[in-house]
């Protein structure tokens, strides 16, 4: 009788240990994304240092390559380059343009194609991809002539796109989002006159500080710049690029060192950009011990090293929309602190996360309870009851990066041992996320 093999995605996730020691999150995910597009239509070579070797990034580099992008390879450690094909350079690919998992990778490169005259192009990317809203970025898109189709009426990839020229005009969109945002900047670059985005409340502005690098007519006013526009014309130049350590990936170790007994961690070298820093201002709001350290600027974005300590009888918190687009990846391990502050916490304005990888609201309150602790989910947030003990279980990361990652840490503080399902995931964003947590972590 043939043994069924083990489940090689079961991981075993033991309870306790406190968390010690200094940690290098990945590069940030955001910039890494955006040093390639912006590489791949600047003139000349641009160098970038840092870049986040994860499987999202990779799906953009192949994306260019298919368009004719010299890209070196992408590796941990390895400086890439991208020899850069100015504005009009792309080609048409031969196939299919593959973009994984990546709903960055697919919305910006849609941007970045509607104005590529007489090409025509097809995005695709696997199961969850093709379930995510993409005419968010279409219909903009539209206002400035671009063609765009797709499923339910160009609600959902794959996608076509047929370069047209475009037109400048001015968009409000519907919801504060770097990704929408880009998209419309990328394709202003090549517009007839001005575009000029006004979002709902301010983005990540990574876009803007690095188009700015590579020498677009860019400008950034209106109120808490949220008016940001675009006269075309300029050619990009390559940049050398230094990536910073992802926030969003250091947040599982601020939160870590926050709520478990003993912990004492350095995260170095991480973007604090503002428009990111949502995270800090919730551990400052809950009163954890956290200080930044060795602050710098590197190529227009502010770096330094984190320091966190566990502290007891921690506050708890109260987000609303206006704070949701400086931390809506850090929702789910948010989530995980709730259950360990001292009182009842509330998520609001978080509706954007039923649209992610998975619907985050929903996943966190399953796994969570399941684990015994005590949430509430509303249509926009979850209402979380600290103070009930976790206990381990079989947990699923339900195939999303950023969930994985937050119930491994809320497994720690469980009182027995839990196992996790799909833990693979972790790779999307941060491949060494399970070596650096064996190393950090001291059983007692």
């Amino acid at each position: 009788m043939k043994v069924p093999a083990k489940d090689q995605s079961l991981r075993d996730l033991p309870k306790g240990g406190e968390l010690c020691g200094k940690v290098k999150v990945p590069g940030d995910k955001s910039i890494s994304h955006r040093a390639l597009l912006f590489g791949a239509i600047a003139k000349g070579k641009t160098i970038i240092e840092g870049l986040l070797p994860a499987e999202d990034p990779l799906s953009t580099a192949e994306c260019l390559r298919s368009m004719g992008v010299k890209i070196s390879p992408i590796e941990k450690g390895s400086i890439v380059e991208v020899d850069g094909v100015g504005l009009n350079g792309l080609q048409e690919p031969q196939d299919i343009l593959n973009c994984g998992n990546s709903g960055t990778t697919m919305r910006l490169i849609m941007g970045l194609l509607a104005g590529q005259e007489d090409h025509h192009f097809i995005l695709t990317g696997d199961k969850s991809l093709r379930n995510r809203p993409m005419k968010r970025v279409g219909q903009p898109l539209k206002m400035m002539g671009a063609k765009v189709s797709g499923r339910c009426n160009g609600n959902f990839a794959p996608l076509s796109i047929s370069g047209k020229k475009l037109r400048g005009a001015v968009i409000g969109t519907p919801v504060a989002s770097a990704q929408i945002k880009s998209a419309i900047l990328l394709a202003a670059l090549k517009a007839e006159g001005s575009t000029t985005v006004i979002e709902p409340a301010r983005s990540r502005d990574h876009s803007e500080r690095m188009l700015k690098a590579f020498g677009a007519n860019l400008e950034v006013g209106g109120e808490m710049g949220r008016h940001i526009t675009v006269f075309p014309g300029k050619d990009l130049k390559g940049q050398s690029i230094i990536v910073p350590g992802d926030i969003s990936s250091a947040a599982f170790w601020l939160v870590a060192g926050s709520i478990i007994p003993g912990s004492e961690l350095i995260i170095e070298n991480i973007g604090l950009n503002p428009t990111r820093t949502g995270i800090l201002d919730v551990l400052e709001t809950m009163e954890a011990s956290i200080n930044i350290i060795n602050k710098k600027d590197v190529a227009g974005e502010p770096v330094g090293d984190i320091e966190v300590f566990y502290k007891e009888n921690l506050k708890p918190f109260k987000l609303d929309e206006e704070i949701m687009p400086r931390l809506v990846d850090e929702i789910p391990i948010l989530s995980v602190a709730a259950c360990f502050c001292n009182g009842t916490s509330q998520i609001k304005g978080a509706s954007e996360l039923r649209v992610k990888e998975t619907d985050r609201l929903e996943v966190m309150a399953r796994q969570l309870k399941r684990m015994g602790a005590k949430v509430d989910e509303h249509q926009d947030g979850l209402t979380i009851y600290g103070g009930h003990n976790l206990k381990g279980c079989e947990l699923d990361s339900e195939d999303d990066h950023r969930i994985a990652m937050s119930l491994a840490i809320a497994s720690i503080m469980a009182t027995s041992n839990s196992t996790l399902r799909r833990s693979e995931a972790a790779a999307i964003s941060y491949p060494d996320f399970w070596s650096d947590l064996k190393r950090l972590q001291q059983k007692n």
